[in-house]
């Protein structure tokens, strides 16, 4: 399989371009050069494949042989907000719930919160769609959006099908027994953190006619929650059978 690229550039056939450090990963690192061949990817859907022409300081210059619209996205939209945990157990999070399809990560800021999310987190974060977009073959990004409380996420206008906010609560109902989403639906699946959503917090989830549910008898650290969620989740799409 030859090795992907991301493009920040939109790419224009017959000619696609790398720069920055997808273009120094590209030179340096996997020590390619004129006349190999890449797939080029730019977040709109589609992948080229491509050989490269030239090679400068800082940019890579290919020729576009093929395009291909493959889609693996869900059935589905899947949004995860999460309660982020400290440092690189983030971007660990990140990474994980790109390869699981999630297709938008809103950062909240929950009563017990432990970490902030500031602009340059959001850049690392951003980053790590990318690498792990690379990875995994997705033609199109997620979206890292800006974070925002609790309370305004849960108030926002309701424009999802399915709204769910996990949680140890005892009235919680099990994930398993939600109706599952169809083609072109919206999930959104809520993430606490670590010392979990405050009773009022669920109460206000309740009021907003979210749905809480259970991911079992166990404390669960929040990237292992989160990954836990959108996983069973993405199983529902219509693709994973």
């Amino acid at each position: 399989m030859t090795p992907r690229f991301f493009s920040s550039e939109r790419i224009e056939p017959p000619r696609g371009e790398i720069g920055g450090s997808e273009a120094h990963h590209l030179m340096h690192v996997l020590r390619l050069g004129v006349g190999d061949r890449v797939t080029l990817f730019d977040g709109s859907g589609a992948e080229y494949s491509a050989q490269i022409q030239s090679v400068s300081r800082d940019r890579v210059c290919c020729e576009v042989e093929e395009k291909r619209v493959i889609d693996r996205e869900l059935g589905f939209d899947l949004q995860l907000a999460v309660a982020l945990p400290k440092g690189d157990r983030s971007r660990w999070l990140v990474e994980k719930a790109v390869e699981l399809g999630v297709r938008q990560i809103i950062p909240i800021e929950c009563t017990r919160s432990v970490a902030q999310v500031r602009s340059g987190s959001l850049a690392r974060l951003e980053k790590a769609v990318i690498e792990a977009s690379k990875q995994c073959g997705r033609n199109r990004l997620a979206e890292v959006r800006e974070p925002i409380s609790f309370t305004q996420w849960i108030k926002q206008e309701a424009g999802a099908t399915i709204r769910l906010v996990a949680d140890l609560d005892p009235e919680a109902i099990s994930l398993h027994s939600i109706d599952h989403p169809t083609s072109g639906d919206t999930v959104q699946i809520t993430i606490g953190p670590e010392g979990g959503f405050t009773k009022e917090e669920v109460a206000e989830a309740r009021a907003g006619a979210w749905q809480v549910v259970s991911l079992g008898h166990r404390r669960l650290r929040v990237e292992t929650a989160a990954l836990a969620a959108v996983a069973a989740i993405g199983l529902w799409s219509p693709d994973s059978k």
